[in-house]
């Protein structure tokens, strides 16, 4: 939009809550990266959020980052523009005078290291960026409220321009940041623990050419000082330096070394990334884009599930590029030795009945349990290790609407496959913090955050409202091809709502305000866009002591 034009500003996505508030009286609700410092509140999002939040972490990123047109530049590879057109002024007007002397403090270490908790790969940042050039998509979306709410105060750091720097390099900073910068491959990693370290660090393990080139050109306009550190939080004496980039008032920290190079909004998160084990960057060639996780950075219940299920640490979610859009290649990793606690089977059409269609975030599983689900006997289970007596599988189902406020209620339910269970149940489920309420339907056990969500259920599960069966036909294949773990994601769904949310929580002046009678044009305008965006479904299926993983999506 031309500069000066009246337009209200999107909403930010507030953090998602709800994640473990059926079961967990003392976990806080989730917390979403802060977006700058001086060091915020709240720490890196929960695990159950990870899986939700591939391929929107992905997203964002790269919509920041990587977006932009690829123009000519010093050293650059030259190519098609990743935008036809530059929106708004020919550039941000950044200029050089009058920005504060360079000045070097001495950094306060922690006291303890933070380990990595949930991670982007890129393995092949030019494929991408090729991709979401030719997306019509996200190339309309830069013009809108919804992108540029998106890109926010970071439209001028990465839209000055190497002549407005005075600076050795032609074009934008953005051109220089997705063309050069990010040429390698790169991790872009959270890490736990202390809430400054949770602002994501993006890791180049092994910069080439081009990669150093465009760090050197950008640290010898934009460099304003920056600190060092004498050791490694909690570890090994050294001297590590982090330079502050200063551009258009937006802050960058940097920091290079001879393996690798680090970018971050906080100088924590660089010495994190400057500290922690350099990961290998290595996957199948069909797999551009993953995401890990270490369940031991988070609460008791993550570790938990992940133990239920019976999955190793290494656990990944696997995307991949075909032509201009992203798609899920499936679930891989290793399971637990002598863990064998997931079956393999299809989703039942009873099961897809009683799934609204509208869901944001599915996840399904096959999990052997004892034919008796009586406390004393889920105990021997598990300290046997899951593999003695004899075993029935069920099949387990967990809805959720995430949203963007911790004041709205949580919506979630478990979708149990065995009625018979339904006493053991209740008394398995009994201890939780919040009440639940049970219903059967459809041959299932549904146990629900409130009423209004049991009935939602029910009226899908009676075709009063659309269900999984009624879904894209590529969705309801996947979802009916044998699996062992299945995650789907509606996007649409999941962005249009969060989108919601945090424009009614912004726009209120108190929790007591009434809600706005109207919602904005332009809400409506990037909820309806958000609302096109397609499923995305992973699927990773047991054979041997790993999973083989499987994508599909409309």
């Amino acid at each position: 939009m031309a500069p000066g034009a009246e337009q209200r500003r999107l909403p930010r996505l507030l953090p998602l809550q709800g994640v473990d508030a059926m079961t967990s009286p003392s976990s806080p609700p989730p917390g979403t990266p802060p977006p700058a410092a001086p060091p915020p509140k709240g720490g890196a999002p929960k695990a159950l959020l990870i899986a939700l939040v591939a391929v929107l972490v992905v997203g964002a990123f790269v919509g920041a980052f990587i977006l932009g047109r690829r123009s000519g530049m010093s050293g650059g590879g030259g190519g098609a523009p990743l935008v036809s057109e530059r929106q708004g002024p020919p550039s941000a007007g950044a200029e050089v005078e009058g920005l504060p002397d360079a000045q070097v403090a001495t950094m306060e270490v922690p006291g303890s290291a933070a380990p990595p908790a949930i991670w982007v790969d890129v393995h092949h940042p030019g494929k991408v960026r090729e991709a979401m050039a030719g997306n019509a998509w996200l190339k309309e979306q830069l013009g809108k409220p919804l992108g540029q709410g998106f890109v926010g105060g970071w439209a001028a750091f990465l839209g000055s321009t190497g002549e407005d720097l005075k600076a050795q390099f032609k074009g934008a900073v953005l051109d220089l940041v997705a063309n050069q910068l990010l040429d390698a491959p790169f991790r872009m990693v959270w890490f736990a623990g202390d809430a400054r370290a949770s602002t994501p660090a993006v890791i180049i393990p092994k910069p080439g050419t081009a990669s150093t080139s465009a760090f050197e050109a950008l640290d010898g306009v934009a460099n304003r000082g920056g600190m060092t550190a004498s050791s490694c939080p909690g570890g090994t004496a050294g001297t590590y330096e982090m330079k502050r980039w200063l551009v258009a008032e937006q802050t960058l920290w940097a920091a290079r070394m001879e393996d690798r190079l680090v970018l971050a909004r906080h100088p924590v998160a660089v010495l994190h990334g400057l500290c922690a084990e350099l990961p290998e960057l290595e996957a199948p060639g069909t797999v551009d884009v993953e995401l890990g996780y270490d369940s031991e950075a988070y609460g008791r219940e993550v570790q938990l599930l992940s133990h239920v299920l019976g999955l190793a640490p290494g656990t990944r979610l696997q995307f991949g590029v075909e032509g201009n859009k992203l798609v899920g290649r499936g679930i891989a990793g290793p399971l637990l030795e002598g863990a064998a606690r997931l079956d393999s089977a299809p989703l039942s059409d009873d099961l897809l009945k009683l799934v609204p269609e509208e869901t944001p975030v599915l996840l399904a599983v096959q999990l052997k349990l004892p034919e008796s689900l009586g406390e004393g006997s889920l105990n021997d289970y598990w300290k046997g290790g899951g593999g003695k007596g004899a075993t029935r599988t069920r099949q387990v189902a967990l809805v959720w609407t995430p949203r963007g406020d911790s004041a709205l209620p949580v919506e979630m339910a478990v979708l149990w496959n065995r009625t018979e269970d339904e006493g053991a149940l209740k008394g398995l489920f009994s201890g939780g913090y919040n009440r639940l309420v049970t219903g059967t339907f459809c041959n299932h056990v549904v146990m629900a955050s409130s009423d209004a969500e049991l009935e939602r259920l029910r009226k899908a599960c009676e075709g009063k409202t659309p269900n999984m069966l009624n879904a894209a036909g590529p969705v309801v294949a996947g979802l009916r091809a044998p699996t062992s773990v299945a995650f789907g994601v509606n996007t649409g769904r999941l962005l249009s709502g969060l989108t919601m949310d945090g424009f009614l929580s912004e726009s209120r002046v108190g929790r007591n305000a009434p809600i706005p009678k109207s919602v904005p044009p332009e809400i409506e305008a990037a909820r309806r866009d958000l609302e096109s965006l397609p499923y995305l479904g992973l699927r990773g299926t047991v054979q041997g002591d790993s999973l083989v993983p499987g994508g599909f999506g409309s």
